[in-house]
């Protein structure tokens, strides 16, 4: 099984690099993130996506939203989809597929309103502690906004003494690690746990990107019985026009 993830930053204006993507990794879960647009915005060709059962879930404002997208040939039954009750902006979809649940997640930065932010992460972790408790399998992928630790932001980009980071606070991260508590394992980290360099998300300035000078912000999350199986995680960093690169993982299952 192939889970990618991708915040798009803004669908419409990387229509033809999604069908792309798509048709050179075939992944049987793919989540996108910030998509800006409401369904009736997008183009046939990607409301459409005839191999996948499909969900877009944004507004007409140009701000956040997510999807969600489940190739018809990995799974024998259509999946069920929802949205947690506290998901008031577009930022999570929920695909319920049988023993597992996949969601696509757009954490908010925290830029304009960090309290916005806090309680997410907070609600969030949660509603993970809830579907652990169910015995339901999940995987979490998405922009999770949060550098979970030092060696996931560039040393050229991390909080200096004193300094206070949104992105890198410790309120943060413990929200964040909540979700381990509750039986998730990240997977990239899990992969590499010693890669100081597995960024998918860089400034366009000072050429950052091509420099490899990033945070990590985006996750493939999973039920511990599904890390066990993962094989790989790829930050596809050449790949698109986005602030972003997609993350592709691949579990043996």
């Amino acid at each position: 099984m192939k889970i990618a993830t991708w915040n798009v930053n803004g669908i419409r204006a990387r229509m033809d690099q999604v069908v792309s993507f798509i048709a050179e990794e075939t992944p049987d879960v793919l989540c996108l993130q910030e998509i800006k647009a409401a369904p009736d915005q997008l183009a046939d060709s990607l409301f459409a996506l005839s191999d996948y059962v499909n969900y877009w879930h944004g507004a007409k404002g140009g701000y956040s939203g997510v999807s969600l997208h489940l190739r018809r040939r990995a799974f024998a039954e259509p999946p069920a989809f929802s949205h947690p009750s506290f998901d008031a902006e577009t930022r999570i979809v929920v695909a319920d597929a049988g023993d597992t649940l996949f969601a696509s997640v757009y954490v908010p930065n925290g830029g304009k309103d960090y309290a916005a932010k806090v309680a997410f992460l907070g609600e969030l972790a949660a509603w993970v502690g809830v579907v652990s408790s169910s015995g339901k399998k999940l995987v979490l992928c998405g922009d999770l906004n949060v550098a979970i630790a030092d060696i996931d932001v560039h040393p050229s980009q991390q909080a200096k003494p004193g300094q206070s980071v949104i992105g890198q606070r410790p309120e943060e991260r413990e929200l964040f690690a909540r979700m381990f508590a509750h039986g998730m394992v990240d997977v990239g980290r899990k992969l590499a746990p010693d890669d100081a360099r597995l960024f998918s998300w860089w400034p366009y300035w000072r050429q950052a990107r091509e420099r490899n000078l990033g945070w990590r912000i985006d996750y493939v999350l999973a039920s511990r019985a599904l890390a066990e199986k993962a094989t790989a995680c790829e930050v596809k960093r050449t790949f698109g026009t986005s602030d972003h690169a997609p993350v592709v993982v691949t579990f043996a299952v």
